[in-house]
């Protein structure tokens, strides 16, 4: 996948040949010959660019749901149902048309869409063990980068609905420092672990909310490069209360591993930068900041 951000790209939910709403000269009507008002949106990412470069990729597909304000979610039943939008790489499209009726709603949107919901408020999810981004094998960072957005009591408008986005996973990025007895530099390429953390979730649809899975198993991630010494990867929000070995760096045949607790904040981005030395048992940890809105 690859997130657009959409902050200027309305979204119009007809099956075929929807005009770009940036050209009001082949714009068709918001109120189509049934009388009724078409359903229009524009999407926003969290950053105002891409949570893993800049842009969604066409055949990215959004799931929406609209529901009539103050009813709650169901998986179906709804106004509109787990409707697929799919990018075409200019617009979004679903494959019918969506008009809207009288009265108040609640839109909900998130990214990925899963096909077949078994449940709004305990939606089984899981972020990938390996988030490298390795040729002719998906891209597991992005893929386990889950989206969340909504909008209350709208009504029906030719004018479009604004969703922002916004991340429901963690984010860490581990930045390789060389400390004062490191000899050369750090190498152009490494093995960087998150490990001793649970990577299945709960996924709540209606308040975009994810839940470490109560049964989940720990387990080790492996980062994404993003440059040289920078490496990232999703985790599921959860806290490490206990002492335990979390993150590893392999480079050059040499095993880095610092225990530590650490919390994983919903929506958060968290630097660390992890100082290495000559002796792999003097490695060191030096907790950054805390970012929302991350890439």
């Amino acid at each position: 996948m690859k997130h657009n951000i959409l902050s200027g790209i309305c979204v119009m939910l007809l099956s075929v040949g929807v005009a770009s709403c940036a050209d009001d000269s082949t714009e068709p009507s918001a109120i189509q010959s049934n009388g009724k008002i078409a359903m229009e949106f524009v999407f926003s990412h969290p950053s105002q660019s891409r949570a893993t470069e800049t842009s969604f990729e066409s055949g990215d597909v959004v799931g929406l749901y609209v529901a009539e304000t103050g009813t709650p979610l169901e998986i179906s039943g709804n106004t509109v149902n787990n409707e697929a939008l799919t990018f075409n790489g200019s617009q979004w499209n679903s494959s019918h048309p969506l008009y809207w009726d009288q009265g108040s709603y609640d839109v909900f949107a998130y990214y990925p869409r899963t096909p077949d919901v078994i449940s709004i408020t305990d939606l089984p999810f899981e972020v990938s063990t390996d988030q490298r981004v390795v040729p002719s094998v998906s891209n597991g960072f992005e893929a386990s980068d889950f989206l969340f957005a909504s909008a209350k009591g709208i009504s029906a408008s030719a004018s479009p609905v604004n969703l922002q986005f916004r991340h429901i996973m963690s984010k860490m990025t581990v930045r390789l420092i060389k400390g004062e007895d490191y000899e050369g530099d750090i190498p152009e390429e490494a093995t960087v672990y998150i490990h001793n953390t649970v990577t299945e979730a709960s996924l709540d649809l209606m308040a975009g909310v994810a839940t470490k899975a109560s049964r989940g198993k720990s387990k080790s991630v492996i980062a994404r490069q993003n440059a040289v010494g920078d490496y990232s990867a999703v985790i599921v929000p959860q806290r490490l209360d206990n002492r335990v070995p979390l993150v590893e760096v392999i480079m050059n045949g040499v095993s880095f591993l610092y225990e530590t607790k650490f919390i994983f904040k919903p929506g958060v981005h968290h630097i660390v930068n992890l100082v290495v030395d000559k002796n792999p048992e003097q490695i060191k940890i030096e907790i950054g900041g805390e970012l929302t809105n991350w890439d």
